[in-house]
Protein backbone atom coordinates (compact mmCIF):
# COMPACT_ATOMS: atom_id res chain seq x y z
CA UNK A 1 0.00 0.00 0.00
CA UNK A 2 1.37 3.37 -1.14
CA UNK A 3 2.20 5.63 2.38
CA UNK A 4 0.95 9.67 1.62
CA UNK A 5 3.93 11.69 3.06
CA UNK A 6 1.79 14.97 5.24
CA UNK A 7 4.01 17.85 5.36
CA UNK A 8 4.34 19.32 8.87
CA UNK A 9 1.63 21.44 9.78
CA UNK A 10 2.56 25.44 8.66
CA UNK A 11 4.95 24.11 5.74
CA UNK A 12 3.41 23.65 2.12
CA UNK A 13 5.30 22.84 -0.90
CA UNK A 14 9.09 24.15 -1.40
CA UNK A 15 10.54 24.58 2.66
CA UNK A 16 12.43 27.67 3.15
CA UNK A 17 12.62 29.18 -0.23
CA UNK A 18 11.91 33.00 1.41
CA UNK A 19 15.21 34.05 1.60
CA UNK A 20 13.73 36.92 3.68
CA UNK A 21 13.52 36.17 7.51
CA UNK A 22 10.40 37.41 9.92
CA UNK A 23 8.55 38.23 6.60
CA UNK A 24 5.05 37.93 8.63
CA UNK A 25 6.60 40.51 11.27
CA UNK A 26 5.01 37.82 13.62
CA UNK A 27 8.47 38.04 15.86
CA UNK A 28 9.28 41.08 17.75
CA UNK A 29 11.97 40.37 20.61
CA UNK A 30 12.58 43.95 21.09
CA UNK A 31 9.02 44.54 21.96
CA UNK A 32 5.92 45.90 20.29
CA UNK A 33 6.44 49.50 20.04
CA UNK A 34 9.09 52.62 20.29
CA UNK A 35 8.05 55.98 19.42
CA UNK A 36 10.40 58.61 19.13
CA UNK A 37 12.86 56.82 16.42
CA UNK A 38 14.98 59.59 14.59
CA UNK A 39 17.81 57.44 14.06
CA UNK A 40 18.89 53.89 12.47
CA UNK A 41 18.31 50.65 14.52
CA UNK A 42 16.15 47.65 14.94
CA UNK A 43 12.65 48.09 16.56
CA UNK A 44 9.39 45.94 16.87
CA UNK A 45 9.67 43.15 14.64
CA UNK A 46 13.19 40.82 14.32
CA UNK A 47 15.28 41.40 11.52
CA UNK A 48 14.06 44.84 9.99
CA UNK A 49 16.24 47.36 10.36
CA UNK A 50 15.21 50.82 9.79
CA UNK A 51 17.54 53.03 8.32
CA UNK A 52 16.64 56.70 9.19
CA UNK A 53 18.68 59.48 8.34
CA UNK A 54 17.40 62.80 9.84
CA UNK A 55 14.27 62.17 7.76
CA UNK A 56 11.12 62.54 10.48
CA UNK A 57 10.42 61.18 13.67
CA UNK A 58 8.69 57.84 13.79
CA UNK A 59 6.71 55.37 15.94
CA UNK A 60 7.67 51.94 14.70
CA UNK A 61 5.52 49.22 16.07
CA UNK A 62 4.02 45.78 15.36
CA UNK A 63 0.58 45.81 14.27
CA UNK A 64 -2.43 43.83 13.95
CA UNK A 65 -3.57 45.32 10.84
CA UNK A 66 -3.48 43.08 8.28
CA UNK A 67 -4.89 42.30 4.90
CA UNK A 68 -7.87 40.57 4.98
CA UNK A 69 -8.04 36.53 4.62
CA UNK A 70 -4.52 36.00 4.38
CA UNK A 71 -3.43 34.60 6.86
CA UNK A 72 -1.39 37.22 8.25
CA UNK A 73 -1.52 38.34 12.41
CA UNK A 74 0.75 40.94 12.18
CA UNK A 75 2.28 43.71 10.16
CA UNK A 76 4.82 46.36 10.71
CA UNK A 77 3.82 50.37 11.01
CA UNK A 78 6.08 53.29 10.69
CA UNK A 79 4.03 55.95 11.93
CA UNK A 80 5.32 59.62 11.00
CA UNK A 81 5.43 61.80 14.22
CA UNK A 82 7.39 64.84 13.14
CA UNK A 83 7.21 65.73 9.93
CA UNK A 84 10.14 66.86 7.66
CA UNK A 85 8.46 68.13 4.00
CA UNK A 86 12.25 69.53 2.60
CA UNK A 87 14.93 66.77 2.76
CA UNK A 88 18.09 67.30 2.82
CA UNK A 89 20.35 66.07 -0.11
CA UNK A 90 21.76 63.06 2.72
CA UNK A 91 18.50 62.14 4.30
CA UNK A 92 16.66 58.91 3.89
CA UNK A 93 14.23 56.40 5.47
CA UNK A 94 14.35 52.62 4.05
CA UNK A 95 13.02 49.77 5.65
CA UNK A 96 16.10 47.28 5.31
CA UNK A 97 16.90 43.60 6.03
CA UNK A 98 20.70 41.89 5.68
CA UNK A 99 20.99 38.74 4.35
CA UNK A 100 24.51 35.98 4.60
CA UNK A 101 26.01 35.61 1.68
CA UNK A 102 26.20 31.90 2.60
CA UNK A 103 22.39 31.51 2.23
CA UNK A 104 22.54 32.70 -1.24
CA UNK A 105 24.64 30.68 -3.27
CA UNK A 106 22.04 28.68 -4.64
CA UNK A 107 20.88 31.80 -6.59
CA UNK A 108 24.30 31.53 -8.80
CA UNK A 109 25.09 35.08 -9.12
CA UNK A 110 28.11 36.06 -10.88
CA UNK A 111 27.72 32.92 -13.59
CA UNK A 112 25.61 32.96 -17.31
CA UNK A 113 23.24 30.50 -14.79
CA UNK A 114 22.59 33.82 -12.37
CA UNK A 115 18.38 32.64 -11.10
CA UNK A 116 15.97 35.98 -11.34
CA UNK A 117 14.41 36.54 -7.80
CA UNK A 118 10.76 37.94 -7.33
CA UNK A 119 9.73 39.88 -4.66
CA UNK A 120 6.02 40.03 -3.40
CA UNK A 121 4.94 41.96 -0.38
CA UNK A 122 1.49 43.49 1.07
CA UNK A 123 1.44 47.37 1.70
CA UNK A 124 -0.99 49.81 2.84
CA UNK A 125 -0.87 53.70 3.38
CA UNK A 126 -2.65 56.72 3.49
CA UNK A 127 0.17 58.34 0.68
CA UNK A 128 -0.10 57.41 -2.87
CA UNK A 129 2.44 57.38 -5.34
CA UNK A 130 5.66 56.03 -6.01
CA UNK A 131 8.26 54.18 -4.00
CA UNK A 132 11.15 51.94 -4.79
CA UNK A 133 12.97 48.35 -3.82
CA UNK A 134 16.69 48.22 -4.16
CA UNK A 135 18.61 44.89 -4.16
CA UNK A 136 22.00 46.13 -3.22
CA UNK A 137 25.13 43.30 -3.48
CA UNK A 138 27.41 44.51 -0.79
CA UNK A 139 30.26 42.07 -1.70
CA UNK A 140 30.72 43.64 -5.25
CA UNK A 141 29.10 47.12 -5.00
CA UNK A 142 26.35 46.42 -7.47
CA UNK A 143 22.51 47.24 -7.80
CA UNK A 144 18.90 47.04 -9.09
CA UNK A 145 16.02 48.96 -8.66
CA UNK A 146 12.29 48.27 -8.95
CA UNK A 147 9.61 50.80 -8.73
CA UNK A 148 5.88 50.21 -7.24
CA UNK A 149 2.75 52.33 -7.20
CA UNK A 150 0.65 52.41 -3.97
CA UNK A 151 -2.57 53.42 -5.81
CA UNK A 152 -5.29 53.46 -3.51
CA UNK A 153 -4.96 55.42 0.32
CA UNK A 154 -5.72 53.29 3.11
CA UNK A 155 -6.31 49.83 1.66
CA UNK A 156 -4.09 46.70 1.52
CA UNK A 157 -2.75 45.84 -1.90
CA UNK A 158 -0.17 43.34 -2.84
CA UNK A 159 2.79 43.83 -5.15
CA UNK A 160 5.09 42.06 -7.04
CA UNK A 161 8.77 42.98 -8.15
CA UNK A 162 11.03 40.48 -10.31
CA UNK A 163 14.63 41.51 -10.77
CA UNK A 164 16.69 39.75 -13.43
CA UNK A 165 19.45 37.81 -12.52
CA UNK A 166 23.40 39.09 -11.99
CA UNK A 167 25.75 37.15 -13.99
CA UNK A 168 28.54 39.63 -12.65
CA UNK A 169 30.15 38.94 -8.94
CA UNK A 170 29.62 35.91 -7.07
CA UNK A 171 28.31 36.67 -3.37
CA UNK A 172 30.94 35.23 -1.06
CA UNK A 173 30.02 32.26 0.57
CA UNK A 174 30.85 33.49 4.29
CA UNK A 175 28.13 34.69 7.09
CA UNK A 176 29.12 38.13 6.29
CA UNK A 177 26.15 40.84 4.55
CA UNK A 178 25.91 40.00 0.95
CA UNK A 179 22.66 41.30 -0.24
CA UNK A 180 20.76 44.29 1.46
CA UNK A 181 16.68 45.03 0.42
CA UNK A 182 16.15 47.82 0.85
CA UNK A 183 12.72 49.61 0.67
CA UNK A 184 12.84 53.64 0.10
CA UNK A 185 9.86 55.45 2.52
CA UNK A 186 11.69 58.97 1.60
CA UNK A 187 14.83 60.35 0.36
CA UNK A 188 17.42 63.50 -0.08
CA UNK A 189 18.80 64.14 -3.50
CA UNK A 190 21.94 62.18 -3.22
CA UNK A 191 19.42 58.85 -4.33
CA UNK A 192 17.19 60.65 -6.36
CA UNK A 193 18.95 63.27 -8.66
CA UNK A 194 19.41 60.24 -11.47
CA UNK A 195 18.12 57.75 -13.61
CA UNK A 196 16.76 54.42 -12.27
CA UNK A 197 18.83 51.85 -12.12
CA UNK A 198 16.53 49.07 -13.41
CA UNK A 199 19.35 47.01 -14.52
CA UNK A 200 22.31 45.46 -12.32
CA UNK A 201 25.14 48.11 -12.32
CA UNK A 202 27.73 49.68 -10.37
CA UNK A 203 26.54 51.38 -7.21
CA UNK A 204 25.70 54.77 -7.92
CA UNK A 205 23.63 56.65 -5.45
CA UNK A 206 22.05 59.11 -7.30
CA UNK A 207 19.93 55.74 -9.39
CA UNK A 208 18.69 54.53 -6.64
CA UNK A 209 14.73 55.79 -5.62
CA UNK A 210 14.63 58.83 -8.35
CA UNK A 211 10.99 59.34 -7.97
CA UNK A 212 10.64 58.22 -4.66
CA UNK A 213 7.86 59.47 -2.74
CA UNK A 214 8.70 61.62 0.99
CA UNK A 215 6.41 59.48 3.57
CA UNK A 216 7.76 62.30 5.96
CA UNK A 217 6.20 64.78 4.37
CA UNK A 218 2.91 65.03 7.38
CA UNK A 219 2.40 63.60 10.36
CA UNK A 220 -0.73 62.12 9.03
CA UNK A 221 1.55 59.19 7.07
CA UNK A 222 1.93 55.66 7.98
CA UNK A 223 3.07 52.74 6.14
CA UNK A 224 2.06 48.90 6.65
CA UNK A 225 3.81 46.13 5.16
CA UNK A 226 3.85 42.40 5.45
CA UNK A 227 4.01 39.04 3.56
CA UNK A 228 7.95 39.71 2.36
CA UNK A 229 8.74 37.15 0.46
CA UNK A 230 12.04 37.08 -2.01
CA UNK A 231 12.47 34.05 -3.75
CA UNK A 232 14.30 32.92 -6.83
CA UNK A 233 12.40 32.23 -10.08
CA UNK A 234 10.26 34.61 -11.84
CA UNK A 235 6.72 34.34 -10.22
CA UNK A 236 5.85 34.69 -6.67
CA UNK A 237 4.33 31.96 -4.86
CA UNK A 238 1.84 32.08 -1.67
CA UNK A 239 3.38 33.12 1.49
CA UNK A 240 5.54 30.54 3.11
CA UNK A 241 4.30 30.69 6.46
CA UNK A 242 6.75 28.81 9.40
CA UNK A 243 5.48 27.70 12.73
CA UNK A 244 6.36 30.45 15.05
CA UNK A 245 9.23 28.61 17.05
CA UNK A 246 10.89 28.23 13.53
CA UNK A 247 10.31 32.02 12.91
CA UNK A 248 12.07 32.21 16.52
CA UNK A 249 14.59 30.03 16.35
CA UNK A 250 15.44 31.76 12.81
CA UNK A 251 15.79 35.03 13.98
CA UNK A 252 17.59 34.66 17.25
CA UNK A 253 20.47 33.34 14.91
CA UNK A 254 20.93 37.61 15.02
CA UNK A 255 19.37 38.47 18.57
CA UNK A 256 18.21 37.14 21.37
CA UNK A 257 16.24 38.30 24.51
CA UNK A 258 15.23 36.47 27.66
CA UNK A 259 14.35 39.83 29.51
CA UNK A 260 10.55 39.65 28.99
CA UNK A 261 9.07 37.78 31.98
CA UNK A 262 12.25 36.68 33.65
CA UNK A 263 12.96 36.44 37.36
CA UNK A 264 15.66 35.33 40.09
CA UNK A 265 13.89 32.01 40.47
CA UNK A 266 13.06 31.54 36.45
CA UNK A 267 15.35 29.16 34.32
CA UNK A 268 15.15 32.40 31.74
CA UNK A 269 18.04 33.96 34.15
CA UNK A 270 21.84 33.45 33.83
CA UNK A 271 23.37 32.61 37.33
CA UNK A 272 27.17 33.00 38.08
CA UNK A 273 29.03 31.92 41.28
CA UNK A 274 31.67 35.06 42.40
CA UNK A 275 35.11 33.70 43.67
CA UNK A 276 36.57 37.17 44.20
CA UNK A 277 35.24 40.33 43.89
CA UNK A 278 35.90 40.34 39.72
CA UNK A 279 34.61 37.55 38.36
CA UNK A 280 31.55 35.46 38.53
CA UNK A 281 31.37 31.88 36.56
CA UNK A 282 28.40 30.18 35.06
CA UNK A 283 27.10 28.52 31.94
CA UNK A 284 24.66 30.10 29.98
CA UNK A 285 24.34 28.34 26.31
CA UNK A 286 22.41 30.08 23.51
CA UNK A 287 18.86 28.68 22.26
CA UNK A 288 20.82 28.45 18.76
CA UNK A 289 24.43 28.84 17.12
CA UNK A 290 24.16 32.62 16.68
CA UNK A 291 25.63 33.97 13.47
CA UNK A 292 28.86 35.44 14.84
CA UNK A 293 30.43 35.78 18.85
CA UNK A 294 27.76 38.40 19.42
CA UNK A 295 27.57 41.63 21.97
CA UNK A 296 25.85 41.78 25.28
CA UNK A 297 24.42 43.69 27.10
CA UNK A 298 23.24 42.35 30.58
CA UNK A 299 20.43 43.85 32.93
CA UNK A 300 18.95 43.27 36.46
CA UNK A 301 15.96 42.03 36.61
CA UNK A 302 14.82 45.98 37.46
CA UNK A 303 15.86 46.40 33.98
CA UNK A 304 18.82 48.12 34.52
CA UNK A 305 21.75 47.49 32.25
CA UNK A 306 25.53 46.41 32.89
CA UNK A 307 24.24 45.77 36.43
CA UNK A 308 23.47 41.67 37.96
CA UNK A 309 21.35 41.24 41.25
CA UNK A 310 23.16 39.47 43.72
CA UNK A 311 20.66 36.91 45.67
CA UNK A 312 19.86 38.05 48.99
CA UNK A 313 20.09 41.45 47.74
CA UNK A 314 22.11 44.28 45.93
CA UNK A 315 23.68 44.76 42.61
CA UNK A 316 27.00 44.68 41.22
CA UNK A 317 28.24 46.66 38.09
CA UNK A 318 29.68 43.83 35.31
CA UNK A 319 29.61 42.34 32.21
CA UNK A 320 29.50 38.99 30.15
CA UNK A 321 32.80 37.84 29.19
CA UNK A 322 33.69 34.64 27.53
CA UNK A 323 31.24 35.00 24.80
CA UNK A 324 30.95 32.33 21.51
CA UNK A 325 28.24 32.22 19.32
CA UNK A 326 27.00 29.02 21.29
CA UNK A 327 26.45 31.08 24.69
CA UNK A 328 28.98 32.59 27.72
CA UNK A 329 29.89 31.82 30.85
CA UNK A 330 31.29 34.36 32.75
CA UNK A 331 30.71 37.86 34.40
CA UNK A 332 33.41 40.35 35.04
CA UNK A 333 32.43 43.06 38.13
CA UNK A 334 36.06 44.72 38.11
CA UNK A 335 35.87 44.98 41.72
CA UNK A 336 31.90 44.63 42.56
CA UNK A 337 31.20 41.71 43.50
CA UNK A 338 30.88 40.21 46.64
CA UNK A 339 33.10 37.07 46.83
CA UNK A 340 31.18 33.97 47.18
CA UNK A 341 27.80 34.83 46.17
CA UNK A 342 24.98 34.07 43.44
CA UNK A 343 24.60 36.72 40.88
CA UNK A 344 21.52 37.04 38.37
CA UNK A 345 20.93 38.79 35.34
CA UNK A 346 18.88 39.36 32.00
CA UNK A 347 20.86 39.90 28.74
CA UNK A 348 20.34 40.88 25.09
CA UNK A 349 22.43 39.18 22.42
CA UNK A 350 23.30 41.21 19.17
CA UNK A 351 25.07 39.60 16.50
CA UNK A 352 23.31 41.50 13.18
CA UNK A 353 24.85 42.14 10.25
Amino acid sequence: MAITKIPAAGFTGNNFRNIIINGDMSIAQRGTSTSGCTTSGYYACDRWDTNISSLGTWTISQSTDVPSGQGFANSMKWDCTTADASPASTDNIIIQQHIEGQNLQYLKKGTSSAESITFSFWIKSNKTGTYTVQLRDIDNARHISKEFTISSADTWEKKTLTFAGDTTGAFDNDNAKSLQLDIYLGAGSNFTSGTLASSWSSYTQANTAPNNVNLADSTSNYINITGLQLEAGTTASDFEFLPYDVNLKRCQRYFISNRSGANLLGCAVFTAASFNTNEAWGSNPFPVYMRASPSITIYTIAQVAGSADRFGGGTAVCAAVLIHPSGFSALNGSGTFTSSRIYGCTYEATAEL
